[in-house]
Order: structure tokens, then sequence, then C-alpha cells
């Protein structure tokens, strides 16, 4: 799921609140593989990049739910 999500962030070139909470849920369900924690930093990268804006303001704090 978190793999369709980022790839509709790259598409849009936009991170919409829905998906930001729907991968929020997943990450706390421990519901992802590993294929979805490397579409996630890809996501975490353009965030910080400029290439995909996001429609919630304030820091981008999706990869502090994944386990240490």
């Amino acid at each position: 799921m978190i793999g369709r999500l980022v790839q509709s962030a790259f598409q849009t070139g936009c991170l919409s609140v829905e998906s930001e909470g729907l991968i929020r849920q997943v990450l706390a369900m421990r519901g992802y593989q590993s294929t979805d924690l490397a579409a996630l930093e890809r996501l975490y990268d353009a965030v910080h990049t400029g290439q995909i804006q996001r429609e919630a303001h304030g820091t981008v704090n999706l990869l502090s739910a994944l386990p240490s």
C-alpha cells in the first residue's frame, strides 16, 4: 500500500494529508514490506529536495514511525 501512495505522490507532485495519514497508519500497524520502506525513503528525499510538496504543514516525520 505504501508503494502505491508514494507512486501517487510522485505522479501528482504532492503528498496529500490523506495519503500521509494512511502511510502513518500502515507504519503504526507494522503492515509494510521492505519494498515499502525503500519507497518511503525515496518519498522522504523527494519532499526534502522539493520535488514533492506536502499538503500538510510542518516537518516531515514519516520515518520516525519505523522500527529502530
